[in-house]
């Protein structure tokens, strides 16, 4: 029996090999992989090209002590070489679309022999800034939206060396304010949400005075809402569902006064700060990335409203039912048709040079592909996804044939 110790050191990483040989034969080998310098914080950067191996001197005969050298080399770089591909793909993202998402991985994982995707929910605003942190394979490869990416979010990107990336649009989807199925149904205007959540609002319609929120009930703004205190329970800053929120109800009800209207035209960023700021009062809650939870406190508290995309209602109208909005029922016909008011699209983003060199990439892209091309006969159609119309089913089939990148331009007019 023969014993050999083996420490193959490369730049920051070392790795130690045991080796025990009898008569030629293998009979055990363990080893251990670690970072000779504990504090290099990136494992997988380019390592300089210093390296020693180090035999013991029982390493008899010399033949064989040689050639063990070159296989443990060969391993060495087979193992801990910096990668230039990865065999999973990672997604992350939306919370709101990450049940599609889910679903459209595991029938990938089903039908293909690819490894199944990695899938996080982290919310559009954590997911775009993991995505856009940079190429290095650590980062995500794909990130799930519910508000579209902004001009800034895409300079990040740029900025960070993400620069080939395709827009995907893969539905619609309402954001429904939704309430325990114990309470009487409830209609609303998008002015009164807007007022019930806006942290300031003019003195009155024509004021250009801006006071605190005065309003503790839904009777004080509506004489026909419940006399019980407004506690709406949603998403947090970085979600994709409260970005579109303000977008479409409270940009939209704030211009509808004078002083707030004229602001837009003057200073968005002002106007903006006014309209989207909500609540810390307690009226407006923020409840997490997890949109299941949110359902769990409504059927706790049934006095409480809840913001959900769409989807989460429908898979849950044995607990819970939509608020009318503007006089219109968050359902399915209604938000295909556009009639609902609080409607969004829903995108996925990739990275283009991904897709040569992670694996299940090109097919998971393809499968959503085909069911976005499904329209109304998708599986996802199931799931509660609002489908595209076949023009623009097409042109997202075109834009992933054809790798067009997304640009300032596009996400600026569509």
């Amino acid at each position: 029996m023969r014993e050999f110790h083996t420490e193959i050191s490369l730049g920051g990483f070392k790795r130690e090999f045991h080796t025990e040989i009898s008569r030629g034969n293998f009979v055990k080998t363990s080893d251990r992989f670690r970072l000779s310098s504990p504090g290099n914080p990136h494992p997988q950067a380019n390592p300089p090209m210093n390296w020693t191996v180090m035999l013991p001197l029982l390493c008899r005969p010399r033949v064989v002590g040689t050639a063990l050298m070159l296989l443990l080399i060969g391993a060495f770089f087979l193992t801990t070489a910096p990668a230039t591909a990865r065999d999973r793909l990672r997604i992350v993202g939306s919370s709101t679309l990450f049940p599609f998402a889910a679903v459209v991985a595991e029938r990938v994982a089903k039908t293909s022999r690819e490894p199944a995707p990695v899938l996080e929910s982290t919310g559009t605003g954590g997911g775009i800034k993991l995505f856009c942190a940079g190429m290095d394979l650590s980062a995500p490869d794909i990130v799930n939206a519910s508000a579209r990416m902004s001009v800034e979010q895409l300079q990040t990107c740029q900025d960070n060396g993400v620069n080939d990336i395709i827009e995907v649009k893969v539905g619609f989807d309402g954001i429904a304010i939704v309430h325990s199925l114990e309470n009487t149904p409830m209609t609303m205007s998008t002015d009164t949400l807007y007022r019930a959540l806006a942290a300031q609002l003019t003195r009155s319609q024509d004021s250009s005075t801006l006071i605190d929120n005065p309003y503790s009930s839904w009777r004080q703004i509506d004489d026909n809402l419940p006399d019980v205190n407004i506690e709406v329970l949603g998403p947090p800053s970085t979600s994709g569902t409260r970005a579109a929120f303000v977008e479409i109800v409270m940009d939209r009800a704030a211009s509808s006064y004078p002083h707030l209207s004229a602001l837009r035209k003057s200073d968005k960023t002002a106007f903006k700060l006014v309209a989207r700021t909500l609540r810390e009062d307690g009226a407006y809650i923020e409840a997490g990335e997890n949109d299941n939870l949110i359902v769990q406190k409504l059927v706790a508290n049934p006095n409480a409203l809840g913001i959900l995309g769409y989807s989460y209602l429908d898979r849950n109208r044995d607990k819970l039912q939509g608020v009318r909005i503007d006089g219109i029922e968050p359902q399915f016909e209604e938000i295909f048709s556009g009639n609902y008011p609080i409607s969004r699209s829903l995108f996925f983003y990739v990275k283009t040079q991904r897709m040569d060199t992670v694996a299940t990439m090109k097919t998971y892209v393809n499968e959503w592909l085909k069911q976005i091309d499904s329209g109304e006969d998708s599986y996802l159609v199931d799931y509660g996804l609002i489908p595209l119309p076949p023009r623009e089913a097409r042109l997202m089939r075109q834009r992933v044939d054809e790798r067009q990148v997304v640009t300032t331009q596009i996400l600026e007019h569509g």
